[in-house]
Parts: structure tokens; C-alpha cells; sequence
């Protein structure tokens, strides 16, 4: 069931409506959210129902353990028990036939390569965010972040929660199962932002984000070789723009659902495209995954607290597995590689304290050199991200060296990608002005205006939705 459609709007439609008529009988409202989650993932596919189910039983159950227990070697033996067994199954669904294939790879560079008929596990939808939900919730309690008893109830709701379900953001249980106790209030909901949000996160995703990729993205990496420099780079840019447009107009339309629901999101984008270095874009591309990696990886790894050298071994380390969670492809790996990479030059470029790197980076000009600079080492990467093989990111690159004419620039194409990229540096008193001004209009006005504004980009956008490309992972 994707949001763009109108299966979704009749099904949040009627969610809305009874969860807050259930709001003042709490266990009947958790009760509610809990099976419309299940009927959502169901949507889909019922067959991985049970899957989700009993992962998120699992990790409540390894939570409560957790919990009643105050010996601390034997809480870790647990926690590293339980957090295995989500890796497990993570890695059966998403890896078995990248892992198998690699090995017979490897065999055939020294010897013949058995004719095996490897099977390939049909991958669950979401399948990277539940599982990452799960040992959140174990890591969590095992940090003593949660006080309160955990209910069962609480722990399969918070991993099934249907708005981040498919492709998060990345909720941490300290923040929402807290969420799960308090009383529902409807006057505290900011339904103006929430509006704003849906409609923001639909523009994005239907109007700029499906453009990009049918009229330019698509066409261009599905046979990079029958183009030339000029529209293989719009494609490069195309891709950027529209990865971002796509990933943040979903999360956009999630939070603003749950917001209307009464839970609260954390934020996922924060114009990452105007990072002007690596650990900047980190600190604004998928904040939910990268502070994730950061706390429940890079830091157990060690962090930077164990020397220069450690620390960029642990930057590797991270943003490799960060590549591979995204997909079992070694294009993944080198994206994430590549993303490992920039972190450390980035530290070895901080200290350098040369007096000519000091002017360089006391000048006024450097924060939008940075920026440049940033951007396209982002877009090298998106190369191997969006390629689905190393030949085919290699004739990509192959072809920016070409001459020909551009065919691709039709003023759609370019006004989206305009949009994607450097609407990101519009300011954020704009937005705040709208809300102000939506604030002094009556709900119901504001609700037609939202239906009006669904209307328009349905009517504009192109035939047909395309799934949200984080859907994948």
C-alpha cells in the first residue's frame, strides 16, 4: 500500500478516525494501531506477517528478560544473543545469495566454478527497518533508556508502527514507547504542520522525484551508452535530486501521519545538499540511520577513542555495513566505501594546520567551495548506488567523456531538478510563514486546501506511482 494512492488515503482516513475515537481507552487504541499496521504490511504481502510478528515478540521478550535481570555479564551475553539472532534472520532474507555467489566467485578465480543453482530468498518488504527497530529496542532497555516496565503490546506496536514500517525513519525506542503512555490530547496536535508535511512529502515524491526518473533517470542508466556527456551528467544530478525527493517526500508524508496519529518523528533531512563536508551531510542525509550506525556501530567499535589510526579503521568499518544494509551488491559496498572514505579525508583535511590550509579555510569563499565539492563527491557515489553493476557504473563514467547533443533537457526535467537540488536552500522562515498563516484559517479550510493541493499534484504528476525507492531495503 503506497501513500500516494488512494487505497492509502481511505485507509489512513478511517484509521484516523477510530484511533482517536479509542484515544481515552489506551490498551483498545495501542490494540487498534497495532492490527491496522499488520493490515498494512498485509497489503503487501500476508505470507511475512508472521515474520514481523514474531521478531517484534522476540525482541519484547528479550527486552523484558533484560530488564528483570541486573547481572551485567549476563545482560550482555543476552543482549548479544538477542541482537544475533535479528542479524540472523536479516542476513538469511537479505544476503544468502550474495554471500553464496561471492564465495563461488571466489572459488572460480581458483578453480572451475561449480554450475550451482543458487535460490534466493524472497526479500520481506522493510525488512532492514523492523529488524534495525528490534535491536534498537533490546539496545535501548540494555542501556537502561527505558525506566518503565515494557509491555509486549507497546514493543510489537513500536517495531509494526505502520507509518515508519516500510522505510522508517529509524525510531528510537527511548523516544516513541514513552509516547505509548502518555494520554492521547487531540488540542496538542499540530495539524497545520501535519498538513504541510503530506503535502510537501507528495509534491517531492510524485511531482518531482517520479519525473526525474521517468523522463531522465530511468533512460539514462538502463543504457548510459546511447547518451552522451551532457545528458549522462543531467542524469548523474537527476539521480540526486531525485533519491532525495523520493526518500525525504516519504518520510515528509510519515511523519505527518503519525503527527496527526499523536506520535511524533524524528526529523530525517535537513537539506543535506548544502553540507559543504562529509560529516556535515551525515549530520543531515538519513539522521535516523546515521546517528543509528553512530550509536549502535561506530561507537561500540570504539569510536575515536582509540587513536588516529582506530578511528578511521571504525569510519570504514561503519559506512562499508552502512553500504552493504542498503543492499547485498558490492555497488553498495563501494558506495559505502567511497562514503568511509570521504570521513577520513575530511578528518585528515580538519588537521592539517599548514598556514596555507588555514587561509584556505579562513576564506569567505571556501564554505561554497566545500559545498561544491561535497555535492559531487555525493554524486560519485549515488553512480555505484543507483548502478546495479560495476560495468554499467563504469560506462556511466565512461560517457561523460563523450560529445553529442543534449536530448534530455526538456523544461520539466530541468525545473525538477532545479527544485531538488537547490530547493533545499530555501529558507525555513517560508515555511514557518505558511504555517503561521495556515494557523489563522479554520481547520476545515485548511483540509480543503490539502485536498485541492492532493488533487493538483495528482494531476500533474506522472501516470502511475512508482514505489518509494527505499522500499528495497
Amino acid at each position: 500500500m503506497l501513500f500516494p494512492t488512494v487505497e492509502y488515503a481511505v485507509f489512513f482516513l478511517a484509521v484516523l478516525a477510530i484511533s482517536w475515537a479509542l484515544a481515552p481507552r489506551p490498551i483498545a487504541h495501542k490494540i487498534f494501531l497495532l492490527a491496522a499496521s499488520y493490515l498494512f504490511y498485509g497489503f503487501w504481502s500476508w505470507r511475512y506477517v508472521p515474520l514481523l510478528f514474531l521478531i517484534s515478540l522476540f525482541a519484547g521478550l528479550i527486552g523484558q528478560t533484560l530488564q528483570r535481570i541486573h547481572e551485567e555479564t549476563t545482560r550482555k551475553r543476552l543482549l548479544i544473543a538477542g541482537v544475533a539472532v535479528c542479524l540472523v534472520v536479516l542476513a538469511y532474507y537479505k544476503y544468502t545469495s550474495f554471500l553464496l555467489l561471492s564465495a563461488l566467485g571466489l572459488w572460480g578465480l581458483v578453480g572451475r566454478t561449480p554450475a550451482w543453482n543458487i535460490p534466493t530468498p524472497f526479500l520481506p518488504l522493510g525488512i532492514s527497518f523492523f529488524v534495525f527497530h528490534a535491536i534498537s529496542l533490546m539496545g535501548d532497555i540494555y542501556r537502561r533508556k527505558l525506566r518503565e516496565p515494557l509491555q509486549l503490546l507497546d514493543a510489537l506496536l513500536y517495531v509494526a508502527f505502520f507509518p515508519q514500517l516500510i522505510a522508517g525513519p529509524i525510531l528510537r525506542a527511548s523516544n516513541f514507547i514513552p509516547q505509548l503512555l502518555r494520554k492521547r490530547d487531540l488540542q496538542h496536535i499540530r495539524v497545520n504542520r501535519a498538513f504541510l508535511l503530506i503535502l510537501a512529502g507528495l509534491f517531492k515524491k510524485v511531482i518531482l522525484s517520479n519525473t526525474l526518473a521517468t523522463r531522465l533517470v530511468e533512460p539514462v542508466f538502463a543504457a548510459p551508452a546511447s547518451f552522451h556527456a551532457g545528458d549522462v551528467l543531467l542524469a548523474i544530478y537527476g539521480y540526486a535530486a531525485q533519491i532525495y525527493c523520493d526518500f525525504s517526500g516519504y518520510t515528509d508524508i510519515a511523519i505527518g501521519c503519525a503527527m496527526l496519529l499523536g506520535y511524533r518523528f524524528p526529523r530525517n533531512f535537513n537539506a543535506p545538499y548544502t553540507a559543504a563536508d562529509p560529516q556535515e551531510f551525515w549530520q543531515r542525509w538519513h539522521i535516523s540511520l546515521s546517528s543509528w550506525l553512530r550509536d549502535y556501530l561506530y561507537i561500540p567499535l570504539g569510536g575515536s577513542r582509540r587513536g588516529t589510526s582506530r578511528t578511521y579503521i571504525n569510519l570504514m568499518i561503519t559506512m562499508l555495513l552502512g553500504g552493504l544494509w542498503h543492499g547485498a551488491s558490492w555497488t553498495f559496498v563501494m558506495w559505502g566505501g567511497l562514503q568511509g572514505l570521504y570521513l577520513v579525508v575530511h578528518r585528515l583535511w580538519a588537521a592539517a594546520d599548514s598556514p596555507a590550509v588555514q587561509r584556505l579555510r579562513s576564506h569567505s569563499a571556501w564554505p561554497w567551495v566545500g559545498r561544491l565539492l561535497m555535492f559531487h563527491a555525493v554524486c560519485v557515489g549515488w553512480v555505484f548506488f543507483r548502478a546495479s553493476t560495476f560495468a554499467l557504473a563504469t560506462t556511466v563514467f565512461h560517457q561523460l567523456g563523450s560529445r553529442g547533443a543534449v536530448t534530455l533537457a526538456a523544461w520539466p526535467v530541468v525545473v525538477c531538478l532545479v527544485l531538488g537540488i537547490f530547493g533545499q536552500y530555501a529558507p525555513r522562515v517560508w515555511r514557518r510563514s505558511v504555517e503561521a498563516t495556515m494557523s489563522r484559517m479554520p481547520v476545515a479550510v485548511n483540509g480543503v486546501a490539502l485536498a485541492l493541493g492532493v488533487f493538483a499534484i495528482e494531476l500533474l504528476g506522472p501516470t502511475g506511482v512508482a514505489p518509494f525507492i527505499y522500499f528495497q531495503f
